[in-house]
């Protein structure tokens, strides 16, 4: 089945949508351009079930969980490679990617606190020759130095140091990231710390990971090369009545020390928006990292869909004027479905709802609200809903080279029926 529009019916609708947008007081040239100017920072785990290269054999502990065994999983770095380029050709606009610690290229197992640029060195140039900026993520989950649940709270001073030292690590290869893109790199701390059962001592943990945290982070950095970001999390796997690194922990832990502070979209109560939480935070810390996920009762990886909670945390970014200060990555491992489809829908709808907040009428709805207009602002959220958004969406993808509508699917399957059908 054809789902590719003609380019003139692409343009015919678009022509229409820009008159009703401006209509409103909206330039949807605008909205476009500067859509094309927000990387999203895609995550290399989505390609291989968070395997790594490190110790592909050994699976996944520490919380961390990729349910489902689709076929053709990357089993490699040049086939992720191979996958990842698939994707990023499906998604308007110039993109990130965050890679983990234990995606390093390496012909000999490396231990993880004596890690160096070197060993991602291949990985940069990839990057370089595909206009994409880097981001990095320590690993402190599947590892023998993990599995009791602890790592940079351990009880155990010669455990917790060894994780000390692969925080710092990671700082320099971060750094060395974006020395060599050009393009600042975000290094994000998350780690899988907590009891499944009730403690009987909170603050010993967190005290730990405060000296911790402290020690990764006593060497300045340039931060034109290296940005560093602390993420938060209600409850985990294994972890469930108590997380050491915790909202309230890290926001403290940021707004002292001056450090990003990652919100996960999945991370909270499932009746908790971030975008709740982000015109509040902005005034505490320099700068927010996301990851945009999707929370599906105690799981917090789904695949990103065009939800309203989506299209809040866009809006809010928007409506703070925050696009230089807020970092949008993407955070979910879907092993059930294509694992490029996964990617490519994910990432094509955190752009849809970006554009979807550039497109909104804000002076109109701050007017109607600084009046005490609340009628009329209800009112005209309500009819933006119904303007042909679509129209605009298929215009920027046409305008990006990138497929319209569901014609990227087309693109998916052959590549699944002539690469990953092959993988065994």
């Amino acid at each position: 089945m054809n789902f590719q529009p003609s380019d003139k019916q692409i343009l015919t609708a678009y022509n229409v949508a820009r008159e009703r947008y401006a209509a409103f007081g909206v330039d949807a040239e605008a909205a476009m351009d500067v859509l094309k100017t927000v990387p999203i920072s895609l995550h290399c785990w989505q390609g291989d079930d968070v395997g790594g290269f490190e110790d592909p054999e050994r699976g996944l502990s520490g919380g961390i969980m990729a349910t489902g065994n689709y076929p053709g999983k990357a089993r490699n770095i040049d086939e992720l490679r191979s996958d990842l380029d698939k994707a990023y050709s499906l998604i308007p606009g110039d993109h990130r990617l965050a890679l983990h610690g234990s995606y390093l290229d390496s012909p000999t197992k490396v231990p993880r606190d004596a890690l160096k640029p070197e060993h991602f060195a291949s990985w940069v140039d990839w990057a370089k020759s595909n206009n994409h900026g880097l981001d990095f993520n320590p690993t402190f989950f599947s590892h023998d130095l993990a599995d009791d649940g602890f790592t940079l709270s351990h009880a155990d001073a010669g455990i917790r140091q060894f994780w000390i030292d692969h925080g710092i690590a990671t700082r320099e290869i971060s750094a060395s990231f974006g020395a060599a893109l050009g393009s600042p790199s975000i290094n994000n701390v998350w780690i899988p710390d907590g009891y499944k059962d009730m403690p009987a001592d909170r603050l010993a943990p967190r005290q730990r990971l405060i000296d911790a945290l402290d020690e990764i982070f006593a060497v300045d950095i340039n931060p034109a090369h290296n940005l560093d970001a602390v993420e938060c999390k209600l409850f985990g796997l294994g972890s469930e009545s108590y997380v050491v690194g915790s909202h309230e922990f890290y926001l403290g832990y940021a707004a002292s020390r001056q450090k990003l502070l990652c919100l996960d979209a999945g991370h909270f109560h499932p009746t908790e928006t971030i975008a709740d939480k982000l015109s509040s935070i902005l005034f505490y810390v320099p700068e927010i990292l996301l990851h945009v996920s999707r929370g599906v009762r105690w799981d917090s990886d789904h695949v990103v869909t065009l939800t309203d909670d989506l299209q809040s945390i866009m809006q809010e970014i928007v409506r703070c004027d925050a696009l230089e200060r807020v970092h949008i990555g993407l955070d979910f491992f879907d092993a059930s479905i294509n694992r490029i489809g996964a990617w490519a829908i994910g990432t094509r709808n955190a752009c849809r709802a970006l554009l979807m907040a550039l497109l909104e009428p804000r002076d109109l709805l701050r007017a109607y609200e600084n009046e005490g207009d609340f009628t009329g602002r209800l009112a005209l959220l309500e009819e933006l809903k119904g303007l042909p958004f679509g129209a605009v969406w298929d215009y920027y993808c046409q305008r990006q080279e990138a497929p319209v509508g569901m014609a990227f699917m087309d693109e998916i399957r052959e590549y699944e029926r002539t690469v990953l059908s092959k993988r065994g």
